[in-house]
């Protein structure tokens, strides 16, 4: 279930890369990063799959960009028919556009002009990536998969975004078979603007609610 909050948090500082997350890539391998190794290293034994067919999976899965619902998003500007199937069943909407998201449970959620959507995984890192690409390191550190529940407006200000009193943040927790992807509020002075140009304004940290849409 979305949480609501109105409540203003204390600022935390943010990393020397300039990010408020920092990554967890100099931890221990965690358990199900073992298991992953474990479970690939065992079919290659068995000759259940080359290391070659996991490379041209992993090529397959690098090339998903946030491009991809950029595409979405902009489509959805323009259209609003489309919108509107979006809203009702994102997987669909997507599929449409030739985007194939698996048997995933896609739900988009729009930000309008009194709410504001936030997207994280808090057990783990759960993302759409067939339409994002690989999630930001950023995403998957602890600091932010718990901060994002419990201080999402201190966590938003850090990253730029700073809301007005009125405005509700909702905040989306995505499971293993039920992702999110936020709709952002098409920037003002965009009406002469082509689809694909929509597109090059619309930035993956607007798609997880983190960020807004870049301004023409």
């Amino acid at each position: 279930m979305p949480h609501d909050h109105h409540d203003h948090f204390h600022h935390e500082g943010l990393s020397p890369s300039g990010h408020p997350y920092r990554s967890d890539n100099d931890e221990p391998l965690s358990y199900w990063q073992c298991m992953e190794i474990a479970v690939r290293e065992l079919l290659i034994e068995k000759g259940q799959i080359t290391p070659a067919e996991i490379a041209v999976q992993i090529d397959a899965m690098d090339a998903r960009s946030p491009a991809n619902g950029a595409a979405v998003v902009a489509r959805a500007w323009v259209d609003p028919a489309f919108k509107q199937r979006l809203l009702d069943n994102a997987g669909d909407a997507s599929r449409e556009m030739g985007f194939d998201i698996g048997p995933l449970n896609l739900i988009a959620v729009e930000n309008t002009a009194d709410t504001h959507n936030l997207i994280v995984c808090t057990l783990c890192s759960c993302y759409p990536r067939n339409l994002l690409g690989l999630p930001p390191d950023w995403y998957k550190t602890r600091e932010y998969r718990s901060r994002a529940v419990r201080e999402p407006r201190a966590v938003l200000r850090e990253f730029g975004v700073d809301l007005p009193a009125g405005t509700t943040v909702r905040v989306h927790d995505s499971t293993a078979d039920m992702r999110y992807i936020v709709l952002p509020a098409r920037p003002n002075g965009t009406d002469s603007m082509t689809e694909t140009e929509l597109a090059s304004l619309v930035t993956r940290d607007s798609m997880i609610g983190t960020g807004l849409p870049r301004q023409p």
